[in-house]
């Protein structure tokens, strides 16, 4: 039995010997296909890292883009409610004048504040204030040399702004001190 186990593995010998000389790759090819695989891999990995920052980009830009589009649709939808609350408040003004009995406008008004004050809509704050072209927009000047310049005088439509943002500028008229340049003006030559 040995001559058969010692054949056996004579043969086999032979036959690892025959097939390894046929394809037997040199450990050098073997180690440049190591290489263009961990390179392959590294760029994968690097293609990988890109993509996944694109992705992250474009979840932001979308959320971005998102907000900024809700915003703009609730600041139209606030700006139409806004006319609306005007009118109520004039047509109070106008019945309360004529002696009419508003409590029921007055109601009304009250249940719009709330609304208002619910949605983070808050009036800006014009009258006696330093003009700031930011919040408000001036229509008119007049003289007066008792106020600094650009002191608001007068608030023709109240401006809002919706948490952070101006939503209604305020519009305004502003004072400015008169010329008092002593230049005469010589009309006789």
């Amino acid at each position: 039995m040995s001559e058969e186990t010692d054949e056996s593995i004579k043969a086999s010998k032979e036959e690892s010997a025959r097939v390894g000389k046929i394809d037997d790759p040199t450990i050098a090819e073997l180690k440049e296909q190591l290489e263009n695989e961990k390179n392959n891999v590294k760029s994968c990995e690097e293609k990988l890292k890109r993509s996944l920052a694109d992705f992250d980009n474009l979840k932001k830009r979308t959320s971005i883009d998102i907000e900024t589009n809700v915003n703009s649709q609730v600041d139209k939808l606030m700006l139409k409610f806004l006319t609306i609350y005007d009118d109520f408040i004039r047509g109070k003004d106008v019945l309360a004048k004529q002696k009419i009995n508003v409590e029921g406008l007055e109601a009304i008004i009250k249940n719009m504040n709330a609304l208002l004050l619910e949605h983070e809509v808050t009036p800006i704050v014009a009258l006696g204030e330093i003009f700031d072209p930011t919040i408000h927009e001036a229509i008119s000047v007049k003289e007066d040399p008792l106020l600094d310049d650009g002191t608001i005088t007068n608030e023709i439509r109240k401006g809002y702004k919706l948490s952070d943002r101006i939503l209604r500028p305020s519009l305004v008229e502003i004072s400015k001190k008169p010329n008092t340049s002593k230049e005469v003006v010589d009309k006789n030559g």
